[in-house]
């Protein structure tokens, strides 16, 4: 199973390596191999004054310097085309966030960069619409797609098991988001929530259906995280996650090849 884990956004070195050291020892006691996660710019954020990141140079130089101590792939977002090419001499996978995963030339860059695109499917989007997005790409076969949530209404998202059948379909891996399908989305108040407490067992229900992978976002301390405070899980609560996932998918109750 890939694992992806990660803070949602840089807050700093020291905490990027706190918590990239944190997952590492967790997921090598498992035997299983880290892409980390963290975003250099968050660029679809509800305010404008809510904090993005670092930006793309700073972020990168980061980023870099966890891939070179830890020795892990990394994953991060890309919002504009001309991002694409920088990013990719440093990130294994480039990810187009769900808000843009109808933007063509995004997706067009990316998939010339020659890495590992992964698409996370719109809370507006039909799964079965998703196809079309992998077929922007030179090479649809080096994808993943993500589930990360349904839109229900104007205040909430539901995680719909469906979604990870139908894009099945598409002969890529279908990677399952545990942390952003439990988002609150943004009202007059201006920034989203989350059911954290949510995340272990929908992700239960996601690993018994069949995924071929597991994303989740983790904070050294969540509630004072600088983004998506109300989804991001502990330390602990992701190792006890990781642990409940890899049970299920060890009955052998789905084969996520077919």
């Amino acid at each position: 199973m890939r694992i992806i884990a990660g803070p949602c956004v840089i807050e700093g070195p020291e905490m990027l390596d706190e918590i990239a050291g944190a997952l590492v020892e967790i997921t090598e006691a498992r035997g299983l191999d880290l892409c980390f996660k963290a975003s250099f710019d968050k660029a679809n954020r509800t305010r404008g004054d809510a904090y993005r990141g670092p930006g793309l140079v700073d972020g990168l130089r980061m980023l870099a310097d966890v891939k070179a101590r830890y020795g892990v792939a990394i994953l991060t977002d890309v919002h504009q085309p001309d991002q694409c090419a920088p990013v990719a001499e440093v990130a294994d996978v480039l990810q187009i966030p769900a808000f843009l995963c109808r933007q063509t030339d995004l997706i067009a860059a990316a998939g010339a960069t020659g890495r590992t695109v992964n698409l996370k499917r719109g809370q507006f989007l039909h799964p079965q619409a998703m196809g079309h997005a992998l077929d922007k790409l030179p090479d649809p076969k080096n994808a993943w797609v993500t589930e990360r949530g349904t839109a229900f209404g104007h205040g909430d998202l539901i995680f719909d098991p469906r979604s990870l059948v139908w894009m099945r379909a598409f002969g890529v891996s279908v990677i399952y988001d545990c942390t952003h399908s439990v988002q609150i989305p943004p009202n007059q108040g201006g920034g989203s929530g989350g059911h954290r407490a949510l995340a272990r067992p929908l992700a239960r229900a996601a690993a018994a259906v069949g995924i071929d992978g597991l994303f989740a976002e983790v904070h050294p301390d969540p509630p004072a995280a600088r983004s998506d405070a109300g989804t991001q899980l502990t330390v602990a609560e992701y190792a006890a996650l990781l642990d409940e996932v890899l049970a299920i998918e060890a009955l052998g109750l789905t084969d996520p090849t077919e």
